[in-house]
């Protein structure tokens, strides 16, 4: 059910993408809006987009009297829902939105969510893919980067919409036709007290779904299955190692389709994107346009085009033997642990940036076994070193320039660099796109030979 937006006051919490996208939305729909965030005017982009509509600035803090006397707060995915402002206005009895809830009560064609701790970008993407090539107008966005307000006004035949932990605490009647929990490990221990509650903000992504609907679930992930036999959606599993399930299955050098009677056989081969997480990735991506008629034949051919995402395993470079990837999107330890297992022996990683309460000491045996040198930048680095001594050579780097070039230094040919950060940029960049994108920079302006010592 839409809701009613005209003469409401609403204070937009948060001055990102989503919160920007927020306003003009609002606005259109006769909404008095004001726009708060912690930063000032200097610090924050995109402001300009917002001139000439009626809306009233609160920045460099949070005006409590406008949280108390707001309809509802509209809060964008980046907020802690504890902060003093949030919690001033729920103890006032204003409620609070996300903007995945607002945007999902506008849309009328079905909605197609992913979620999970990696691989959801590219699950995103290629289900958009797919259901592009098949013909149908499709909204992609959300965590993924175009906020799914933007599809509030546009003529779709459904949506597809990455989902984060954060964007899924503030739903309350969202309700996906299908919904994809790829796998869940450790991550944002910054922002939740517990591994349990980062998990159950997952889970709630199935909170409002039936019988009527599908849950995409990956049969090889342990907490994943625990935590979903309860769910209502009817089920249907994607697994990389041969589980004899119902859905997609993974049998030595093919993906077999086994749904409702279907007994389709699609060829690992054709596949463009590598790595066993992608065959994951591609394995799930497949399952609701099947689910929704699409030809498999068609659905694997847009697959099979799909050469991936910047910043997730992306080969920048290949420089006197040693090839260089930017994994910049790898930000937490099991991102780390899955491009760390695609490449061969003789690895230099670089990794570190700021702390998301991980476990890092769950990186030594593959440390142990692939990587030759560490190179630890950022405000985690001492701590990296001392949970990953004895896994391998670690040094300690005063920053990405400084690690590009020792990387240069000792990486002997035929050896490997990977930037897979097992952290947030947010200690030395603006976002996980500005630091593999000074990655990529640094990299291609090294030297085609080395200077002799």
């Amino acid at each position: 059910m839409k809701l009613d937006f005209k003469n409401k006051r609403i204070v937009i919490i948060g001055a990102g993408r989503s919160g920007l996208a927020l306003v003009r939305f609002l606005v259109d729909r006769g909404a008095s809006v004001a726009l708060s965030d912690l930063r000032t005017q200097g610090e924050l982009e995109g402001l300009d987009s917002l001139q000439g509509l009626p809306v009233q600035l609160d920045l460099s803090g949070h005006r409590l009297e406008l949280f108390e006397r707001a309809d509802f707060i509209a809060v964008s995915p980046g907020v802690p829902l504890d902060i003093e402002p949030l919690r001033h206005a729920v103890s006032c009895g204003v409620p609070l939105l996300g903007e995945i809830e607002i945007a999902a009560l506008e849309i009328s064609a079905p909605i197609i969510g992913v979620t999970g701790t990696n691989g959801k970008s590219t699950t995103t993407s290629l289900i958009g893919e797919i259901l592009h090539a098949w013909g149908k107008k499709i909204f992609v966005g959300g965590n993924l980067g175009t906020p799914l307000i933007q599809g509030c006004s546009e003529e779709i035949d459904g949506a597809v919409v990455e989902l984060s932990s954060f964007q899924l605490e503030t739903i309350d009647q969202f309700h996906p036709a299908i919904g994809l929990l790829l796998n869940l490990s450790s991550d944002h221990l910054d922002r939740y007290p517990d591994l349990d509650s980062y998990y159950q903000a997952k889970l709630r992504l199935f909170s409002n779904m039936t019988a009527a609907d599908y849950a995409v679930l990956n049969a090889d992930d342990e907490v994943v299955c625990r935590l979903t036999a309860d769910v209502k959606a009817t089920k249907v599993w994607f697994s990389s190692q041969g589980r004899p399930v119902e859905g997609m299955v993974k049998l030595k050098d093919k993906l077999v389709w086994n749904w409702a009677g279907a007994n389709i056989q699609l060829p690992l081969s054709e596949l463009q994107i590598s790595g066993e997480h992608n065959i994951e990735n591609a394995m799930a991506a497949m399952i609701p346009p099947l689910l929704q008629g699409c030809p498999a034949e068609l659905a694997w051919g847009a697959v099979c085009s799909f050469t991936g995402l910047k910043h997730r395993m992306q080969l920048v470079r290949k420089l006197d033997g040693v090839s260089w990837y930017n994994d910049s999107k790898g930000t937490n330890v099991g991102s780390v642990l899955k491009s760390l297992s695609g490449l061969p022996c003789g690895v230099t990683l670089i990794a570190g940036g700021k702390d998301k309460g991980g476990d890092y000491s769950l990186l030594k045996p593959l440390l142990e076994q692939q990587v030759e040198h560490l190179l630890l930048i950022g405000e985690a680095a001492e701590k990296m070193a001392a949970e990953l001594s004895g896994s391998c050579e670690i040094s300690l780097v005063a920053g990405l320039e400084a690690a590009v070039q020792k990387a240069y230094d000792v990486t002997a040919a035929g050896g490997t660099v990977l930037l897979s950060p097992a952290c947030s940029s947010f200690d030395m960049f603006r976002n996980y796109q500005v630091r593999g994108d000074d990655f990529e920079t640094l990299v291609r302006q090294l030297p085609e030979e080395r200077t002799a010592s």
